[in-house]
C-alpha cells in the first residue's frame, strides 16, 4: 500500500489533472499497485475561499463575482477533462456543491459574522471539488475509483483552522474505512470533522498531514509527496543557482530544513510517518522520471555532512541586556513568557555564558510589540538600572546550516565562520544546539544572498563535488 499525495500547484490546471491522471494510470494502476491518492484544492482556490468569504463578512457584494470566478473555474476544468456527453453528469455532480457555497457565504454576508468554524466550513469545499472532478474524471476514463471525504475518517478537536487529530478514533476509522473499500480512493486533503460532525481543517500543510495520516494508520510501505521541485534541495534554487537536489534525507534533517523556509514540506505532516518509521518521498509532478528525495529514519551511508543551507528571509532581533540578569534565576522564564502572552513566536534564543544578554529572534514587525511586552514585565528593572533598554534590529535574516552528521565532524563551524568571514558579512547573532544539528547565524537582509552562495560554494558544492 502506497500514499501519495498531489499538491495544488500539480493540480493548478485542466491540462495538470490530465497529466497527474497519466502518472497515476502509467505507474501505479497498470501495475496493480494499492494506492490512496491525497489531493489538494486547485492552486489558489484555498486562498480565493478565504477572500471570498472575507468580502462576504464586510458585507462586499462583489463577493459575488469573485465567488462566479471559482465556480467558472472548477466548471472549465471538469468540462475540460470529460466529453461533451459527460457534461450534464458533471453539472448534477458540482451544481449541489456551488448552492451550498453560494448559502454559505451568502449567510455570512447577510449576518456579518466570520467565525473560524464557518470559514473551514468554506474554504473546505475546494478538496471537496478537486476531489470530485478528478474522482469522476478518473471514472469516465475506466478507472475503478472512489471519492473520500477524508472527513469521514479523520477526527479532531475543534480548534477550529488548526483542529488537533484524535488519533485513537481516526486510526480506527480509517483501518475501518479501508478494510471495507478496496478501490482506488481519492481523498480530500485538509479537511476532518470534530467528534460532533462539524466540518474542521487541519492547518498549514493539511494536505501532507493528511496523507501522513493515512499512511500511518495503514502502515503503508511508503508515502509520496508530488510537488513541484525535484526533491529537497540544498537551498532555495531562486536565491542560489547551484543548488541541486538531495537523494535522502532524516526526518530530523527534513524538519530543520522546512522550518527555516523549506516549503517542500511542513514539519507536523511528518509526525506520523516519523512515528510509525515509514519513508517519505519528495517527487516532482513535472519531472516524473526523476528520483526525488527520500526522507528516512537513518541513513545507512550518508555522503554529505552538511545536506542543507536554508534561511528565513526576514526577522526582528530583541536583545535585552543588563548587569542585574546575572545570576537570577526566572530571567529567561518571564522573557519568554511576556511574549507569550502575546502570541509572539520565537524563532531564535541565543544566551551569553555570563547571563549578561539574551537575543531572541521574531517575525518581522512585531519588534515595538515585542520591546513594550518586555519593558511592561520588566519596568521595576529597568527602573533601577538591573536592565538597560530593551533594543529592537530590523532588517534581519537568518542563515541555517543543517547535517546531522555535522555532530560527528570537527571543522564544520570554522569552515562556515571563514568563508562568511572572507566575503566580508558580519554575524550578528549565533545559535547552535548540542545536537549540532543546525548552526543558525542572524546575518543583516541585505547580505542574504550573498551570503547564501558563499555558503553553498564553501560548504556544500565542494562536499558533492569530494563525494562524487
Amino acid at each position: 500500500m502506497k500514499v501519495l499525495k498531489f499538491g495544488g500547484s500539480s493540480v493548478g490546471s485542466a491540462e495538470r489533472v490530465d497529466q497527474v491522471i497519466n502518472i497515476l494510470i502509467e505507474r501505479y494502476i497498470n501495475k496493480k499497485q494499492r494506492i490512496a491518492v491525497v489531493f489538494s484544492a486547485f492552486q489558489g482556490v484555498t486562498d480565493k475561499l478565504i477572500e471570498v468569504g472575507k468580502l462576504a463578512f464586510k458585507r462586499r457584494v462583489d463577493y459575488k463575482t469573485e465567488l462566479e470566478k471559482l465556480i467558472d473555474l472548477h466548471y472549465d476544468a471538469a468540462f475540460k477533462l470529460n466529453p461533451v456527453n459527460k457534461h450534464g453528469q458533471i453539472a448534477d455532480l458540482l451544481e449541489p456543491l456551488f448552492d451550498e457555497l453560494k448559502e454559505v457565504t451568502h449567510g455570512v454576508y447577510l449576518v456579518k459574522e466570520l467565525s473560524p468554524r464557518t470559514l473551514d466550513y468554506i474554504v473546505s469545499f475546494g478538496e471537496v471539488l478537486s476531489c470530485s472532478i478528478i474522482s469522476l474524471t478518473m471514472q469516465n476514463r475506466g478507472i475503478d475509483c472512489e471519492f473520500l471525504n477524508a472527513g469521514r475518517v479523520i477526527k479532531t478537536d475543534d480548534n477550529f483552522g488548526n483542529a488537533s487529530v484524535d488519533f485513537k478514533l481516526t486510526n480506527a476509522s480509517i483501518v475501518k474505512y479501508f478494510g471495507k473499500h478496496k478501490k482506488l480512493q481519492i481523498v480530500t486533503g485538509f479537511v476532518a470533522t470534530t467528534i460532533h460532525g462539524e466540518i474542521a481543517t487541519l492547518g498549514r500543510g493539511g494536505s501532507d498531514f493528511t496523507a501522513s495520516i493515512l499512511g500511518a494508520a495503514l502502515n503503508a510501505e511508503l508515502i509520496e509527496i508530488w510537488t513541484d521541485v525535484d526533491g529537497i534541495l540544498t537551498a532555495d534554487p531562486r536565491k542560489v543557482k547551484n543548488a541541486f537536489s538531495l537523494p535522502s534525507v532524516t526526518y530530523e534533517e527534513a524538519m530543520e530544513l522546512s522550518h527555516f523556509g523549506a516549503k517542500v514540506i511542513y514539519p507536523p505532516t511528518m509526525l506520523p510517518a516519523l512515528q510509525k518509521k515509514i519513508k517519505i518521498v519528495i517527487k516532482n509532478t513535472f519531472n516524473p522520471d526523476f528520483a526525488g528525495t527520500y526522507i528516512l529514519e537513518k541513513e545507512k551511508s550518508a555522503k554529505l555532512i552538511v545536506k542543507g543551507i536554508s534561511s528565513i528571509d526576514e526577522i526582528s532581533l530583541i536583545r535585552v541586556q543588563g548587569g542585574g540578569m546575572v545570576g537570577v534565576t526566572g530571567i529567561a522564564a518571564r522573557l519568554l513568557g511576556a511574549l507569550a502572552k502575546h502570541n509572539i513566536n520565537i524563532i531564535l534564543i541565543t544566551q551569553a555564558s555570563s547571563e549578561h544578554s539574551i537575543c531572541l529572534a521574531i517575525p518581522p514587525k512585531l519588534g515595538e510589540i515585542s520591546k513594550k511586552a518586555i519593558e511592561d514585565e520588566f519596568k521595576l528593572e529597568m527602573f533601577e538600572g538591573k536592565i538597560g533598554e530593551v533594543k529592537v534590529e530590523e532588517n534581519l535574516s537568518i542563515i541555517a546550516v543543517v547535517g546531522e552528521n555535522m555532530r560527528h565532524t570537527p571543522g564544520i563551524s570554522g569552515k562556515v565562520f571563514q568563508s562568511l568571514g572572507k566575503g566580508k558579512i558580519n554575524i550578528i547573532a549565533i545559535a547552535q544546539g548540542s545536537s549540532e544539528l543546525n548552526i543558525s547565524l542572524v546575518i543583516n537582509k541585505n547580505d542574504l544572498a550573498k551570503a547564501l552562495n558563499t555558503l553553498h560554494k564553501a560548504v556544500m558544492t565542494k562536499q558533492n563535488h569530494s563525494s562524487s
